[in-house]
C-alpha cells in the first residue's frame, strides 16, 4: 500500500513539474523579447544595473 502511495506522490509530483513550468519566464524582465523596447530596458536606465539585454543574453558590444 505504501509504495503504491510512494508512486502516486511521483506521479503527482511530475505532473505539478510540467504544469508550472509550461508557461515559461524570464529570470529578468529585459530578457523577455516582449520587453526590449521598453525604457528600462534600454540604455542610459539599463546601464547602471547591468539590466540591458546585451548584458543578459549576449550582444554585439561584448569586448573581445
Amino acid at each position: 500500500m505504501i509504495e503504491k502511495l510512494l508512486w502516486l506522490v511521483f506521479a503527482v509530483a511530475i505532473c505539478a513539474v510540467f504544469y508550472f513550468s509550461a508557461d515559461g519566464f524570464y529570470r529578468y524582465p529585459c530578457q523577455d523579447p516582449a520587453r526590449w523596447s521598453a525604457p528600462e530596458c534600454n540604455p542610459p536606465m539599463c546601464t547602471a544595473l547591468k539590466s540591458c539585454t546585451s548584458d543578459l543574453i549576449g550582444g554585439q558590444d561584448i569586448a573581445q
